[in-house]
């Protein structure tokens, strides 16, 4: 299976730098929607709801610090054709956003706000957003 560091590494190559944040929600959609139309999650690494939307805590310690991403250690070769035409997909579809429209759509769905119910506005937390609550939500979409 690929990994989570994988994933950013596809990113990067087919859209240049882009902010640590952008990257974050990309990787989580492409997550979510591999769970829909390929059955199976992309990665393993845990997906946490955070004030600013959905993290992959793993990558953010990589990241950490840095306000633009334009390079990642990981291996494109770990992904197989499935997983790559997914990442395209989202990518053709949620590319060209901004940062901040990502992180606003991600506070309109459900997962994360599942995940972070009954938490203050902007409170920390490591709460995990489910593999079972990306399916059944974007499934339903």
């Amino acid at each position: 299976m690929a990994s989570a560091h994988d994933v950013a590494k596809y990113i990067l190559k087919k859209r240049g730098p882009m902010t640590a944040m952008k990257l974050q929600k990309l990787v989580y959609y492409c997550q979510a929607w591999s769970l829909v139309w390929d059955d199976r999650p992309m990665f393993p690494e845990r997906i946490e709801a955070w004030a600013n939307g959905p993290v992959v805590p793993d990558l953010y310690y990589r990241h950490r610090g840095k306000y633009m991403v334009s390079g990642w250690q990981g291996s494109i070769k770990n992904l197989d054709q499935d997983a790559r035409d997914t990442i395209d997909q989202i990518l053709d579809f949620y590319g060209s956003e901004t940062s901040q429209w990502l992180s606003d759509l991600t506070h309109a769905e459900d997962p994360w706000a599942n995940a972070r119910s009954g938490l203050p506005v902007g409170a920390r937390s490591d709460k995990e957003i489910t593999h079972a609550d990306m399916a059944e939500y974007y499934s339903s979409l």
